[in-house]
């Protein structure tokens, strides 16, 4: 929120609320004896060899367990997000050895995978981000509002996340990893649930009910509210990005002999507080900021057909709304409407394809605010593809994945994605693999459209009409296995090389600054994590990855003096320690310890973060827990320069969680 009187009043409100709802949750809970009802699988009553044949679908498009998944893909469970008391989708991500989460306030979030964490204008835009199929990026630039991506995460199956290019099977933005978060059937989520959680720094509260429909279907409804506090500078100055939100949704599941339909939407209305400006690259502007208000509703519709002989067809349709005011730069409305068709042929010899199409349109109207133009104000723009991969049994031991996508956009025209992969099974429960693929991340309304003006030399920062897309091609080599029963293993090697990243080129009149596309550039890196089981009842978990990142411009650019050091917003190495102990059937413990690397730009010191949750079953309906966070240790700063950097701070919270 702010420093205005209604800010200031609410904060004087929520917090005593917060903690009155819970204690009234907690004795309604305890006063009630009702039965649980968990019908979905249990992750954590799972052996390490059976978490490695979980089912996925993120890498080829069709099922397929993990350990025969020949990519760097993490899997999430919703066990894992339990035990971590994460709140928000975020902090659930921090979970994912291979991706790089950093907080830059109370609701902001930078989250990459394998560098690349930044581009000329501060934000990550090389990560796909999925939540049942649907894509959050925005067209205005590339990125994601992590502000606004909400679920239930009592809801949540799991979070497939692959670090590495897809574009071939889900298209350009996918060059460094996609995230694709996967909710549970309504089948699986019958009953009622209430969540809640009250702490020294925000509360959370949800809802949910699920039942039956006619012709064996299933429904839930849910709804949700969140409210944090502002951080502070390392000078304790407020930073005033406190924020609240409201969501609710609904999703109905239908389950045949010959498919399946699913049909979900949500809404939600937040207000968030909005930080000042770490860093200007145009100077002269004093910016008075006000309150973002986002708001939004979507709508989801996917049919699944089983055909004879085992082949089947998908369709998936959605309609998507946001609006986003942000004052004083601009207030846009985003109205996007998708179709997906994808065809899983029925294998012959040694084929296994999977093909299809898909048509994208936004209508994106932003009204200029005082500071930022788009120009247009108003665009309409439509994005088309096709794609096919083709999955070739070699020998029964050996197997050769070739695919390719053809996209257009609506500023460089048709961009070939194509990928080849190579995946060997020397012995049960082990695969190595490699690949090689070309994939891009094409041109956003900011790199295009923007008109930035300033009061000083020079004057004007604008988009590129020259601009094309970012280019990535990738070359890997991983090896997943169940090394024994108690211990599982994964690594992967990776060498990007970039072409025509985005810079900031001055005018030799330095009249304008104007978005340009000549930094090229290579990243070399290793991404690895394990789990052990020590007892039945205590594992471990590990994760470590190294990134060497090197970026130059290319001869005849005129941005040396203008484009921020990208690559020094990456950190050259994270490691991750976590430990889940069972320590009676009734309690657990959870401990998370996470190491990250200084940055360069902007300057941003290492830091050690631990984690830890203490749970307990007070009946099998009924759990409570409580949670730590950035402990054992001062506040610390995660991105932006110090000036206005927000210090995390060490938050401690009370949860619960009740099914009947």
């Amino acid at each position: 929120m702010n420093n205005s009187a209604w800010g200031n009043r609410q904060k004087k409100v929520f917090r005593p609320v917060r903690l009155g709802h819970l204690t009234i949750l907690t004795v309604s809970a305890m006063a009630m004896a009702q039965s649980a009802n968990a019908n979905a699988p249990n992750f954590a009553d799972m052996s390490i060899e059976e978490l490695a044949n979980v089912q996925i679908t993120s890498v080829s498009k069709k099922r397929e367990s993990l350990a025969d998944a020949p990519a760097s893909i993490y899997v999430i469970t919703n066990d894992d997000i339990r035990r971590s008391g994460a709140t928000t989708l975020p902090e659930a991500l921090r979970l994912a050895p291979n991706l790089q989460v950093a907080q830059a306030s109370a609701s902001g979030y930078g989250i990459s995978a394998r560098g690349q964490s930044g581009s000329s204008n501060g934000a990550p835009n090389k990560l796909l981000v999925l939540i049942d199929g649907r894509s959050v990026y925005t067209p205005l630039f590339s990125g994601v509002f992590w502000d606004v991506q909400d679920v239930m995460l009592e809801d949540v199956d799991r979070i497939e996340v692959i670090s590495g290019p897809g574009g071939t099977l889900w298209g350009s933005n996918a060059v460094n990893g996609v995230i694709n978060v996967i909710t549970r059937s309504s089948k699986d989520t019958q009953g009622t649930l209430v969540a809640g959680s009250a702490g020294n720094h925000g509360g959370e509260g949800a809802f949910r009910q699920g039942g039956e429909l006619g012709n064996g279907g299933a429904f839930r409804v849910y709804g949700k509210y969140s409210d944090h506090d502002d951080t502070k500078t390392a000078s304790g100055s407020a930073v005033t990005d406190g924020w609240h939100k409201t969501q609710a949704g609904f999703r109905a599941d239908w389950d045949g002999a010959q498919g399946k339909v699913a049909v979900m939407g949500n809404i939600y209305d937040a207000n968030i507080g909005q930080p000042a400006p770490g860093a200007v690259n145009i100077t002269g502007l004093t910016p008075t900021l006000g309150a973002i208000s986002a708001s939004g509703a979507n709508l989801t519709a996917d049919w699944t057909h089983r055909l004879e002989g085992g082949s089947s067809v998908n369709v998936q349709a959605y309609y998507d709304r946001t609006t986003r005011n942000v004052p004083p730069f601009f207030d846009e409305t985003l109205d996007i409407v998708d179709l997906q068709l994808q065809h899983t042929l029925k294998p012959w010899g040694m084929h296994s394809v999977v093909w299809g199409g898909g048509f994208r349109h936004a209508r994106d109207n932003v009204a200029n605010g005082a500071i930022i133009s788009f120009l247009p104000a108003l665009a309409n723009q439509n994005w088309t593809n096709i794609f096919a991969q083709d999955e070739m049994a070699l020998r029964d031991d050996l197997r050769l994945i070739v695919g390719a996508r053809v996209e257009r956009n609506p500023y460089t025209g048709n961009e070939f994605l194509p990928n080849a992969r190579l995946a060997w099974t020397p012995a049960t429960g082990h695969l190595l693999w490699t690949a090689a693929s070309r994939t891009v991340r094409a041109p956003s309304r900011l790199d295009v459209d923007l008109f930035f003006p300033s009061s000083g030399p020079p004057f004007i920062l604008r988009g590129g009409p020259q601009v094309v897309s970012e280019v990535a091609k990738v070359y890997e080599i991983g090896y997943r296995g169940t090394i024994s029963p108690k211990f599982s293993w994964s690594v992967t090697a990776f060498h990007n090389i970039y072409d025509n990243l985005q810079t900031q080129e001055t005018d030799p009149s330095l009249t304008f600054v104007t978005l340009g596309s000549t930094m090229e550039g290579k990243a070399t890196g290793v991404e690895t994590w394990g789990s052990y089981q020590l007892t039945q009842d205590w594992r471990l978990s590990a994760g470590l990855t190294m990134l060497d990142e090197v970026l130059r411009l290319k001869p005849g650019s005129l941005a040396a003096a203008n484009s921020p050091d990208i690559s020094g917003r990456n950190p050259q190495h994270t490691w991750s320690l976590r430990s889940s102990w069972n320590v009676t059937p009734s309690c657990e413990f959870d401990l998370a310890v996470r190491r990250v690397a200084a940055l360069t730009s902007p300057d941003v010191p290492a830091y050690t973060a631990v984690d830890a949750r203490l749970g307990w079953k007070l009946r099998p309906d009924l759990q409570l827990a409580v949670v730590g966070q950035n402990l054992f240790g001062t506040q610390h700063g995660e991105f932006n320069p110090v000036a206005t950097r927000s210090e995390i701070p060490t938050t401690v919270a009370v949860t619960l969680l009740w099914k009947f």
